[in-house]
């Protein structure tokens, strides 16, 4: 019988799909219940479902970023589970979802769409492809629905920023949604730092902070790694974990381990930091 998780923080919208689900598709067995993207993560790496439908608005991590968590632990000789987004109404977001060929279903959820969705659910469990392939697939579609992610993202983080917030943009390269950051502006005591992002080996998401290392200075700043990233060059800044950018001026080196996992080592720091599976295709030797 083909299994599912359900991950929906508000209990009567997680109900009601169940309920639809179960009317529509009675051999589906709802294996698993989350309430927040972390929860979801760890239930489907407990029970490895078959289908994952994600909430994409959910507590601590939202469906895509857990969906690209799953990605990185799962096993890999397990075929990944077919992925549907559950969204409240967002014309960017629907673009997103169409163009990288993943389904979703709106809120609230009526049986007629969901219906179709089934359908689609029931027609590639039967055309599944074997577990590194469909791995692969899924990764493809996650990157790139990060990547439109991020363009709202940076629209959002430009459109909030408050004057000399967060740098110092005068003159600086631009993209197609603004000006990128040449300096940040790191409050240290009575004084405020211009820090040259130029000087920045990497940058960690810590709680509610980032933590800004160079080759000899660590610093913290008041914001989120998902706010900071759209603002930085994407040619010399690369996403390489879920908490981790780094520069790639400052990589020394990728080493591969026998299980196929990539560590950075860097020029001017000791630390070495793992790369998720979202993001090892940046890596490839000539």
């Amino acid at each position: 019988m083909p299994t599912a998780l359900i991950a929906e923080d508000e209990e009567l919208l997680a109900a009601h799909l169940r309920q639809e689900l179960t009317t529509l598709w009675p051999a589906l067995q709802i294996s698993a219940m989350a309430s927040h993207g972390q929860e979801a993560v760890d239930l489907a790496l407990k029970h490895q479902p078959d289908i994952c439908f994600f909430d994409i608005r959910m507590p601590g991590l939202t469906g895509l970023e857990a969906a690209a968590v799953l990605a990185d632990e799962w096993p890999q000789n397990k075929p990944f589970p077919l992925l549907v987004f559950v969204t409240a109404y967002d014309q960017y977001a629907l673009q997103a979802f169409e163009r990288a060929a993943v389904d979703y279903v709106l809120k609230p959820v009526q049986r007629e769409r969901l219906s179709q969705t089934v359908g689609r659910l029931q027609t590639a469990l039967s055309q599944r492809q074997p577990a590194p392939q469909a791995l692969d697939a899924a990764l493809a579609q996650l990157r790139g629905l990060l990547a439109s992610a991020g363009g709202a993202d940076r629209a959002t983080a430009l459109a909030n920023e408050p004057s000399g917030a967060v740098g110092a943009n005068a003159g600086s390269a631009t993209s197609a949604s603004g000006p990128l950051l040449r300096h940040l502006q790191v409050g240290v005591g009575d004084s405020i730092v211009m820090l040259p992002v130029d000087q920045i080996v990497y940058l960690e998401a810590a709680d509610k902070y980032v933590r800004v290392l160079t080759a000899e200075q660590e610093y913290l700043v008041r914001i989120s790694l998902r706010e900071l990233l759209p603002q930085l060059d994407t040619a010399r800044f690369w996403q390489v974990h879920r908490g981790h950018i780094v520069q790639v001026d400052a990589i020394d080196r990728v080493v591969r381990d026998e299980s196929g996992r990539l560590t950075l080592k860097f020029r001017q720091r000791p630390e070495k930091l793992a790369v998720s599976r979202m993001y090892a295709h940046l890596f490839k030797a000539l």
